[in-house]
């Protein structure tokens, strides 16, 4: 599958009236937007909608029930957002603000027909790194990263499947940022049948998913914690078609797409039709494997589809084919004057792996490579330069432009890339943070 991009947007001005603060983040989306005629299409091409085709003709112009879709799985991570506690203060500081049973609710999505299952907590192994702002001990704390949730018997019935649906946040604490800044590759090595040491992916992102607190505090990685409650949640609906959907904003659509690979990678989403365990192994991915082994050759894939706002690149390009290899259908919603999506692999990227059109250079496994199929929007404000990479603007565009004449406007006709980016960290800086507190 090779990477596409569609461009929807001519080169205008932006409305000064739309909101891209984390702090006033609102639900745009709900069930009483969707018509009976749209909810009953979704039922019967749920699988092209989720990517079975690499949303071929769905793109260009915008279908309409995508647009919809995207929107709505968009606002499920605009939630991670709104129930991150970013008050010192607060007993629950860095923490979600809710309990699992109220916190869609809390976030104004207590009809999306979604009930939470397990949250999801991440660390970064970082203590050889200087930390801005809090010293090595707190910077390798498990912070709360998103969650996993199912579609209830009714909202299944809608989507002509039951979804494990998984949600992350992008970067707020400057741990996350120092682990979003080691920009060298290494070896993914998810796959303990097969480590593939070609596979590569940024190593920041790779230990946001994999590390852990140790012994000491008990909290397993990301990744264990994730794989557990993956196939907890496979087991229990196995007679059922199901579906994996993964949503994430920037740093979030990295550990969404380490995610998705993983599972594909290990083979959880083959559906069991044979009588498996309902217990996953508390603390060991290779047993996890070991078990999905057993209905490989008897099963039927369940489709896992990325919707990813504003992410970096993760992987060099083994990472990106391998993706492909496995069917990880990944659907890219970028701005082009996002400074956070040209990285990282700023000169060494996809454009820059072959010489004229024939000749792949030696290091082109050195190079990163977007995976996926991209929805280009095209949007800047002069008065507020990291509205470039606001979830919020993003999700406001899709929303507030028709499907078929999405258009945004712009200050001038022509903006350099490096001045916006220039100002997006600066504008930042200005405010008086060390670091950008959205990624």
């Amino acid at each position: 599958m090779a990477t596409s991009t569609t461009s929807l947007i001519p080169k205008k001005d932006i409305s000064n009236s739309i909101d891209h603060s984390i702090s006033t983040m609102t639900t745009i989306f709900g069930h009483s937007d969707i018509s009976s005629n749209t909810t009953n299409k979704l039922a019967t091409m749920w699988r092209e909608i989720q990517g079975s085709r690499n949303w071929e003709n769905l793109v260009n112009p915008l279908d309409s029930l995508l647009q919809e879709e995207i929107i709505r799985y968009g606002e499920f991570v605009v939630a991670c957002y709104n129930a991150f506690d970013i008050d010192p203060n607060s007993k629950r500081y860095l923490n979600c603000k809710y309990g699992k049973n109220s916190m869609l609710d809390e976030v104004g999505l207590g009809k999306s027909g979604y009930q939470i299952t397990k949250y999801i907590y991440a660390t970064t192994n970082i203590n050889n790194v200087l930390s801005i702002g809090q010293n090595c001990s707190s910077s390798s704390s498990g912070r709360w990263i998103g969650y996993v949730a199912i579609s209830s018997d009714e909202e299944t019935k809608r989507l002509g499947r039951r979804d494990v649906l998984i949600a992350f946040r992008g970067t707020i604490t400057n741990p996350e940022w120092i682990a979003n800044l080691m920009s060298t590759l290494s070896p993914a090595r998810l796959d303990p049948n097969d480590p593939r040491p070609e596979v590569k992916v940024e190593a920041g992102f790779l230990s946001l998913y994999t590390s852990n607190e140790g012994e000491k505090f008990g909290l397993r990685s990301c990744r264990e914690q994730l794989l557990s409650e993956v196939w907890r949640v496979i087991n229990v609906y196995k007679d059922e078609e199901m579906s994996i959907t993964i949503g994430g904003h920037s740093m979030g659509s990295a550990l969404a797409l380490l995610l998705a690979y993983d599972i594909a990678e290990l083979g959880l989403n083959k559906s069991p039709t044979t009588t498996t365990t309902t217990e996953s192994p508390a603390s060991c991915c290779d047993q996890l494997y070991e078990s999905s082994l057993s209905s490989v050759s008897e099963s039927n894939d369940i489709p896992v589809t990325v919707f990813s706002f504003g992410g970096p690149r993760v992987g060099n390009s083994p990472f990106k084919k391998r993706c492909e290899e496995l069917g990880v259908k990944v659907l890219r919603i970028v701005n082009a004057n996002d400074p956070i999506t040209k990285l990282p692999g700023f000169f060494l990227n996809e454009n820059f792996r072959v010489l004229g059109g024939k000749y792949e250079v030696p290091w082109s496994c050195s190079c990163y490579a977007h995976v996926g199929v991209e929805i280009l929007l095209d949007f800047f404000n002069m008065q507020d330069p990291t509205c470039v990479h606001d979830l919020g603007t993003y999700l406001n565009l899709l929303k507030s432009h028709h499907h078929k004449s999405l258009q945004v406007q712009r200050d001038q006709e022509d903006i350099d890339f490096f001045n916006i980016a220039k100002e997006f960290f600066l504008s930042m800086l200005y405010n008086g943070e060390m670091l950008p507190s959205i990624w």
